[in-house]
Formats: structure tokens, C-alpha cells, sequence
């Protein structure tokens, strides 16, 4: 048993394992392959690479389009310019538009700008720079009105509606004859962007921004057109036409807008927010009507009497009788009187009245209508007449009226308020409806914020019910249709994808071949004992046993078989001993 443990003794022992790690690491790969070696070094290269590509992806600018439809000549000396510049930029497949890092958007468009691009294929002012010594006067009127109308075209494509324009002049030649001279015209064709329309107030500000630019062009002579050939510049007109005017239509939405806030504003704070819902239609009236008027009035009392103008006219006549007998004696002149007359008083005959404080006349004479001549003899007749003409100012009014436009001749307002909330008495929350009092509150707040007008025809009515809001449909987009939902989706779907190829190879490849690189340390062998001894057995077992042991396990057994044997032996060693 001694000389088998001895010649395990002597056996060789294994070289003791490395411990630096660059050794470990040596003696692992030396225990592969060739091919192992060449799958390993190629799973590490596109492990590293798969990395290196996302993160670098993710690092990448965001790019935005610089410039989009430009022509070909435009194109390319953009692109020379960027690359000048150390300005990375890309080409968009779709619309084959420019587009650099949105960081360097503005700096670019600002450094190109400064270089004058894009022309755009258009020329303006700048084409009179390079005039030629000795030009023609026709050609240098035509540069003008090539110049005159890139300008124009430039600046209508500044509109945010239009994106590109072209403007075609005609210009006629001056004469000197007033009736062969022709007004210009000129014809505005706007390509707009995608979706987008003009308005009327736009198309009228193009004209008058054309009809501004060159002389004595009238704005009618301005027409306008689209990319799809539909005339625009007279739009506006057929509108008017047809009683169907946009600033008409806007005018009542507004005024509809603003009582329908004044209604609202008051019945916030007793209804609480969004507890009422109003509506108001609004009939105005956009005619214009001017009337004139022209009346007259009898005239009034006489100390209201104006008199314009005043005539008198009063004539006197004293003519004596004819007397005697026809012939030589009746011519003679009569005798003189020997002794004084006074007038008799008889009456008719054109004799006035004496007025207050008028003296009579002397005796013998007459005095009328400024007339005075004596009385011959008594019973003479005495012709008077007096007219008397007086013009009174006429009593006439006149009246100019022009009616306002935009007059409103009715209201009518529907108003329906919800519910109160309430608690009953076990303290839940519930809905009442409002009483009379409180519906005829409301309904004089709202008379008072929309200006209620009986005689104007309005009308106004106030309900309550509930309101249902569980079947209000909601227009919001899902989840996993908005934008940025889809942009995650896709950046986590990448990163994701990045992660499964690399764990893919770290599992099929660089795994096994790290176990043929660092395999497990074997069990070590159990050291023997003292006194132990290592026995084969017949199938080839082996057994570690100890012989002290074994001999100490064989005298417990012969003690129990056969206990008076054992007595006997024990008996003898101490008779010996002795």
C-alpha cells in the first residue's frame, strides 16, 4: 500500500495556471483555432460596428431644406458655393430639395444670399449694370422692361401664398396724338403653393401693386391669373355682383361674434364656464339708400310772417263838372267867388276817414295819395285808389338723408344653460334643473348684454336641459398615429434591432468560443489522509481506505459474533502483560 501512494508521489504535476490577464488571455487564444480565431475577430468588428453606426446615427444633425425647386444653373452653383463653404448638405428624393444641417439653415441662406443666389432665373435691375457702350435705344427700353418686370415678379413672390410669379408688361410706344394713345396693360401669373388660395384683398393689392410700378396704368388693365387658369382678378367683382361679398360675410360673423362674447362673459360667473351655450343670427342690412326731401308749410301768425318785399301804390283825381250851355258862353271863364267855401261833408265819393292824430285838410282843398288841390266849388267829385302789393317769404325745408350701411335690423339669440349641481341629503352630487326665478334672471342679463330691441323685431329664448357630453366625438389623433409617436417608435424599433443583432453574436459566436478560451478549472483530487490507502477494486473502483480503521471496524464485529473469543484474547494479553 506504501509503495502505491509512493509512486503517486513521484507522477508529474501540471504546470501551474497563469495569473497575469495578457497571459490568461494568450494561453485562451492559443487554445483555439484558426477558424475559430477568424469568426471571433469578425463577431468583435461587427459588434464595435453595429455600435459605433447607431451612436453615431444618433449624433447625426437634424437637416432642413435650404432651397426647393430651383432650376438646374440655380442647383449647381448652390452646391458649388456649399462645398466652398464645408457646408454638408443632402438632395431630397421626393421633391428634390437642398437640404443642410438646421443649425446652418439661416447662416447659409444669409452667405448666399450675399452672393446673390438663387437668381431664380429671374432678372431685375441689375440687368442695367452691364449696359454695352453704343446699345440701341429699342434694346435698352427692352432691358428696362425685362428689369422692370423681374422686379415685379420678385417682389409678388414674396407673398407667402405665392410661390412663384411671372409678370408680362405692355408698354406702348408714346404718341403725341391724344387720340392714338393706348393705356399699358399688364398680366400677373402666380403659381401658389400646395392647398393655399388667395384672397380677394390679396388679388386687389397684387393689381394696385402693379398698377403702382408702371405709369399711367390703370389697376383694370391688371389681370390676374393661376397655375390652373382660373381668372382671379375678377373675382371680387363677381362676388359683388352676385351679393355674396366676403367682407359683407365677415362683417356678421363678427357682430354675431361679439354678442355671443358679451352673452357668454355674463353668464360665465352665474352658470360657471361652459354650463351655457349661445347662438345668435344676425340680420343686417347693407343697402344704401340717399333720399332727398322737400317740403313746404303754410305761413304761420302775422308776427311769425316774414315779408320779403312790400308795393304801395295810392292815386287821387279832382276833376270839376262841366257847366253852361254849349257854345261862345260855356267857354268863358267863370267868375271868381266873392266869398270863401268850405267842403261840405257829404259821404261816399272816395272820402277816407281821418286816422288818430291826422289833421283834416284846410277848407277848400283836398289832400290824398299826396295829392292836394283846391275845391272849386261844393258836391265836386273826388276820385281816389289805392293798391297795396306785399310778398311773404316762403316757409320750404329741404332734407338730404344717406343711409348707413351695415345697420343691424334684427337679432335673434337662443340661449340653453345647463343644469345646476346639487347635493341631496345623503350628500351625492346631483344635477337640478332651474327654477322660474333664475331662468328669468338669466333671461334679463342676456336682454341687457345683446341690447334687446322690441321694435327692431328681436327675439330671444332661454331653455334649460341637460347637457349630454358622453357622446361628444373627440378629433384627436391616436397615439400611434401622431408624429412623434411614430418617430419614437421607429428610433426605439432602430436601437432595438441594434441590440438584437449584437446579442445574437455575442450568443453564437463570442460566447462558445470564450469557453474554449477559458474552460472551468477541473476538480482537484482529494488529498489523502494519514495512514490511507488507495485500493482498486475489482471493477476497476477506486477506494481510499484506511487500514487502521478497517482493523478497529473488523474487532467490533468479532466482538458481537463471538463475544467469549474476545474475552479469551483480552484474557491472554493481560496474562501476558503480567
Amino acid at each position: 500500500m506504501a509503495a502505491a501512494t509512493d509512486t503517486s508521489a513521484d507522477a508529474v504535476q501540471a504546470p501551474p495556471p497563469a495569473t497575469k490577464p495578457l497571459d490568461r488571455l494568450r494561453e485562451g487564444v492559443n487554445r483555439l483555432t484558426n477558424q475559430q480565431k477568424i469568426i471571433l475577430m469578425v463577431a468583435l468588428a461587427a459588434v464595435v460596428a453595429l455600435i459605433v453606426g447607431a451612436v453615431l446615427a444618433s449624433r447625426q444633425p437634424d437637416y432642413k431644406v435650404l432651397f426647393s425647386n430651383l432650376s438646374e444653373k440655380d442647383g449647381g452653383t448652390i452646391i458649388a458655393s456649399l462645398e466652398q463653404m464645408n457646408v454638408p448638405y443632402r438632395f431630397s428624393d421626393g421633391s428634390g430639395a437642398i437640404l443642410v444641417p438646421s443649425d446652418k439653415v439661416h447662416e447659409v441662406r444669409l452667405r448666399l444670399a450675399s452672393q446673390g443666389l438663387p437668381k431664380g432665373g429671374l432678372v431685375g435691375f441689375e440687368l442695367m449694370e452691364n449696359q454695352k457702350f453704343g446699345i440701341s435705344q429699342f434694346a435698352e427700353q427692352v432691358n428696362y422692361q425685362r428689369a422692370l418686370e423681374g422686379e415685379l415678379s420678385r417682389t409678388i413672390q414674396s407673398v407667402a401664398t405665392v410661390e412663384n410669379a411671372r409678370v408680362h408688361l405692355a408698354i406702348p410706344k408714346p404718341s403725341v396724338f391724344v387720340r392714338e394713345e393706348q393705356k399699358p396693360t399688364a398680366s400677373v401669373m402666380v403659381h401658389l403653393y400646395p392647398g393655399r388660395a388667395l384672397e380677394p384683398a390679396q388679388v386687389a393689392g397684387i393689381q394696385h401693386l402693379v398698377a403702382s410700378s408702371v405709369p399711367q396704368l390703370p389697376i383694370a388693365n391688371v389681370t390676374v391669373i393661376d397655375q390652373q387658369g382660373n381668372l382671379l382678378s375678377q373675382l371680387k367683382s363677381k362676388l359683388i355682383e352676385a351679393g355674396l361679398d366676403p367682407t359683407q360675410l365677415k362683417y356678421v360673423g363678427e357682430v354675431e361674434a361679439s354678442v355671443i362674447k358679451r352673452i357668454d362673459d355674463i353668464l360665465a360667473p352665474v352658470v360657471g364656464p361652459g354650463n351655457a351655450r349661445v347662438q345668435v343670427a344676425a340680420d343686417v342690412d347693407f343697402s344704401q339708400n340717399e333720399q332727398t326731401a322737400e317740403s313746404y308749410r303754410p305761413n304761420g301768425s302775422p308776427p311769425d310772417i316774414s315779408i320779403r318785399s312790400q308795393q304801395i301804390s295810392e292815386t287821387a283825381n279832382v276833376n270839376p263838372p262841366a257847366q253852361g250851355v254849349p257854345g261862345a258862353l260855356s267857354n268863358q271863364p267863370p267868375v271868381p267867388a266873392t266869398a270863401p267855401l268850405t267842403q261840405p261833408n257829404v259821404g261816399g265819393t272816395g272820402a277816407q276817414p281821418l286816422a288818430p292824430g291826422q289833421q283834416p285838410p284846410p277848407p277848400g282843398k283836398i289832400d290824398a295819395a299826396g295829392v292836394t288841390a283846391p275845391i272849386y266849388s261844393a258836391g265836386q267829385p273826388v276820385n281816389t285808389r289805392k293798391d297795396s302789393t306785399i310778398n311773404y317769404e316762403v316757409d320750404r325745408t329741404i332734407r338730404h338723408t344717406k343711409g348707413s350701411i351695415g345697420n343691424i335690423r334684427r337679432l335673434s339669440v337662443a340661449v340653453v344653460v345647463n343644469n345646476r349641481p346639487d347635493k341631496d341629503k345623503t350628500g351625492k352630487v346631483i344635477e337640478r334643473a332651474l327654477n322660474e326665478q333664475e331662468i328669468k334672471q338669466i333671461n334679463d342679463l342676456v336682454r341687457e348684454a345683446m341690447g334687446y330691441n322690441k321694435d327692431r323685431g328681436d327675439t330671444l329664448s332661454v331653455a334649460n336641459a341637460p347637457f349630454n357630453l358622453g357622446d361628444k366625438t373627440t378629433l384627436e389623433i391616436p397615439l400611434w398615429k401622431q408624429p412623434e409617436a411614430i418617430e419614437f417608435g421607429k428610433e426605439l424599433l432602430k436601437w432595438l434591432a441594434v441590440a438584437g443583432i449584437v446579442m445574437l453574436i455575442i450568443m453564437m459566436v463570442i460566447r462558445p468560443a470564450l469557453k474554449t478560451m477559458f474552460p472551468p478549472p477541473e476538480e482537484e483530487e482529494e488529498e489523502e489522509e494519514p495512514g490511507m490507502e488507495t485500493i482498486e477494486d475489482e471493477d476497476g473502483t477506486i477506494l481510499h481506505i484506511n487500514p487502521f480503521e478497517q482493523k478497529l471496524a473488523e474487532a467490533r464485529e468479532l466482538a458481537k459474533e463471538n463475544p467469549k473469543a474476545v474475552a479469551n484474547i483480552i484474557k491472554d494479553w493481560m496474562d501476558g502483560g503480567a
